[in-house]
């Protein structure tokens, strides 16, 4: 059986690009280290909610090497669209329950530069 961490996963990289008008919303907790994966299961479970919500494109959950960090990089259509899952009951509450567990820092940004690689292995 999958853990919550896992049952999102694609074989598909979210597509980041400067030619499409999407909202990134980057989120960056500290959390202790004993709560960090409770952290990144309570995103999973977030993110499964959010994507059944208009304008929801991608979500990705990184956590540091160390312990004491998640970040959550999240991709909407619009602002607007952002907005309104703060009436959807079930994000909520995933929401008050990362308030629970880690201190947050959000902002919205918008993507203005990308350079990669010409040829990779995965």
């Amino acid at each position: 059986m999958l853990g919550d961490s896992e049952r999102l996963l694609t074989t598909e990289m979210t597509k980041i690009t400067t030619d499409k008008n999407l909202v990134t919303l980057i989120n960056v907790f500290t959390v202790e280290p004993e709560n960090q994966q409770l952290l990144v299961d309570i995103f999973v479970k977030a993110g499964e909610a959010m994507s059944q919500q208009p304008g929801f494109i991608s979500a990705n959950i990184h956590k540091s090497l160390d312990g004491t960090r998640v970040i959550n990089y999240v991709q909407w259509r619009s602002q607007e669209d952002l907005a309104a899952i703060s009436q959807n009951p079930e994000t909520t509450a995933h929401i008050n329950e990362i308030k629970e567990l880690a201190k947050g820092n959000t902002s919205l940004y918008e993507v203005c530069a990308i350079c990669e690689a010409k040829q990779i292995e995965i």
